[in-house]
C-alpha cells in the first residue's frame, strides 16, 4: 500500500534501476488467492498479463477485477479455470462469453463508485497491474490513457507492477505516479490497443440518428459522448454549433476535428472552462498522439469526473447514452439482453441523472428502431415490455429523450399513456401496428 508521506522525490534514481525486472519475474510476487486490479480499456498491460497466464498453473483462485478491456482473451479461457477467475465490472466482448458460461463473474457497480470498491475497502487489492509513461524528470509517470479508473486503485493496492511504456502518452490532470510507490517496473516500447469509433454496420441508420440528436444540442452545451459510432457520428453533425465543451468518461478521435474546427472550446463551460474533462481515452494512435502533453485536456478520477453531481454543475450538459430496447413506459435496458449479461451500467446513469438536474440539461437516449437477429429477422427494439431477467440501467423515472432514426420522443414529465404514443412514433413503421395493438391490451392506449 502506498504512503502518502513518502519523500517521493527523493533520490528516485538511485531507487529506480533496482526496480526493473522482466514481467515473469514480477509475476512471481502474485499468490494463490490474490485479488488483482489490472487496468483496462486501451491501456491493458498486456506483457504483464501475458506473464501471469504463464504463471497461472502454479497458482488456485486468483481474482482479477477489471473494467472493459481490450485485449486477447487468453487470461479467461476454459483452461484458466480455477488459476484465475475473473472479475468483471464492464463486459467486453473478450469476456462477454466466460461471464455467461458462469466461468467468470460479473459485478454490477455505476462507473462513478467502480474505484470506490477498491478505495473504500469493499475489495481489498493484493496486487494492481498498471501501465504508465516514462517518468519525468522528477521521477512522476503519468497513468496516459487510463487515469480515472485506475489511480485510486492503484494507491490502496499492497504491490504495484507497472509496465512502463515509451509510447504511453502523458497526459494531464490527475495522472500522475510516483516511481517511489510502484514496487515492480517492466520497460516497453509498444502501440497501445486501438478502437476505432466510426465503424458500424448500418451507417445510415446512425447518421439519421445522430441528426436528431444534434438539433437537442444548444450553443454552449457541455457534452458526454458515450462509447461507439453513435456518439462519435454526432460530433460530425455540430460543425455549426458554438463554443461547445466536454465532460465525459471518455473521449475519441472525433474530438479532435470539433476542437481544430473551433466548434469546441469550452469557453462557456461553467466547470472547469476551457478544458476537455474525462476519465480515459478510447481511440486510435491519432488521439492518443494529440492528448500528450496537451495542456487542453485533462484525465480525472472517474469518482470524481462520473459523480452525477460533479456532472450537474455544467450548465447546459448534454448526456448521449445507448440502449438494447425501452420498454412504453421509458425503461431502458442498456446492459443485458434478457438473462444474457452484454455490458454493464457504465456511466449512463451517472451522466443520464447528472444532465436532468444540470440548468438547462439534455439527457438522451438513443438507439435504432431495430436489430437484426442471426437468422436475418428484425425485431422493434422500442418494445411493450423489457425481455424477461433485462437490466433497467436508466429508470423510467430518469428517462428524459429517446431518440432513433425516426425522431424524438419526449418523455419526461409526461404519463404512460403519453409516453406509449411518443415512442410508438419513433418505433419502425412496420412494428408499429403490432407494438399499438400491444398497448392496448396492456391498457396503455
Amino acid at each position: 500500500m502506498l504512503n502518502p508521506g513518502l519523500p517521493l522525490q527523493k533520490n528516485w534514481r538511485k531507487t529506480y534501476q533496482p526496480r526493473l525486472t522482466t514481467a515473469e519475474e514480477a509475476m512471481k510476487v502474485v499468490k494463490s488467492g490474490d485479488r488483482i486490479f489490472l487496468t483496462g480499456n486501451a491501456s491493458v498491460p498486456l506483457p504483464l498479463l501475458d506473464a501471469l497466464v504463464k504463471r497461472a498453473p502454479q497458482l488456485q483462485d486468483v481474482e482479477i477485477c477489471h473494467p472493459l478491456t481490450i485485449c486477447p482473451e487468453d487470461y479467461v479461457s476454459a483452461e484458466m479455470e480455477g488459476h484465475l477467475r475473473v472479475n468483471s465490472m464492464f463486459i467486453s466482448a473478450n469476456v462477454r462469453k466466460a461471464v455467461n458460461q458462469g466461468r467468470a463473474d460479473f459485478t454490477p457497480v455505476m462507473l462513478s463508485e467502480f474505484p470506490l470498491l477498491f478505495k473504500n475497502g469493499h475489495l481489498p487489492l493484493d496486487v494492481a497491474l498498471i501501465h504508465v509513461s516514462p517518468p519525468d524528470s522528477e521521477g512522476f509517470c503519468s497513468m496516459g490513457a487510463e487515469s480515472g479508473l485506475t489511480l485510486s486503485a492503484t494507491e490502496v493496492a499492497t504491490c504495484v507492477i507497472a509496465l512502463i511504456n515509451d509510447q504511453m502518452p502523458r497526459t494531464l490532470g490527475d495522472t500522475a505516479l510516483h516511481i517511489n510507490q510502484m514496487h515492480h517496473l517492466i520497460a516497453g516500447d509498444m502501440p497501445l490497443f486501438e478502437m476505432p469509433m466510426g465503424e458500424e454496420s448500418d451507417q445510415d441508420i446512425v447518421q439519421q440518428i445522430a441528426s436528431h440528436i444534434a438539433t437537442l444540442i444548444p450553443n454552449g452545451a457541455t457534452m458526454q459522448l458515450g462509447i461507439g459510432a453513435l456518439p462519435n457520428a454526432v460530433l460530425k453533425f455540430l460543425r455549426e454549433k458554438k463554443d461547445l465543451g466536454i465532460h465525459s468518461e471518455l473521449i475519441s478521435d472525433g474530438v479532435i476535428d470539433l476542437v481544430e474546427a473551433g466548434v469546441v472550446n469550452g469557453s462557456r463551460k461553467t466547470l472547469h472552462p476551457g478544458k476537455i474533462i474525462c476519465g480515459f481515452l478510447l481511440g486510435t494512435k491519432r488521439l492518443y498522439d494529440w492528448v500528450n502533453n496537451n495542456p487542453l485536456v485533462e484525465l480525472h478520477r472517474t469518482e470524481y469526473v462520473n459523480d452525477p453531481f460533479v456532472v450537474a454543475r455544467n450548465e447546459q450538459m448534454v448526456a448521449i447514452n445507448s440502449a438494447i430496447e425501452v420498454d412504453f413506459t421509458g425503461q431502458v435496458c442498456a446492459d443485458s439482453i434478457g438473462t444474457r449479461m452484454h455490458s454493464a451500467v457504465g456511466g449512463q446513469l451517472d451522466f443520464i441523472y447528472g444532465a436532468s438536474r444540470s440548468h438547462g440539461g439534455v439527457p438522451i437516449i438513443a438507439l435504432p428502431s431495430t436489430s437484426r437477429l442471426r437468422d436475418g429477422s428484425l425485431v422493434s427494439k422500442i418494445v411493450p415490455m423489457l425481455k424477461p431477467g433485462a437490466g433497467v440501467v436508466t429508470s423510467r423515472n430518469h428517462v428524459h429523450y429517446v431518440v432513433t432514426e425516426f425522431g424524438v420522443a419526449s418523455l419526461y414529465g409526461k404519463t404512460v399513456r403519453q409516453r406509449t404514443q411518443a415512442l410508438i412514433g419513433i418505433a419502425h413503421p412496420d412494428f408499429r401496428v403490432e407494438i399499438t395493438e400491444k398497448a392496448k391490451e396492456l391498457n396503455y392506449l
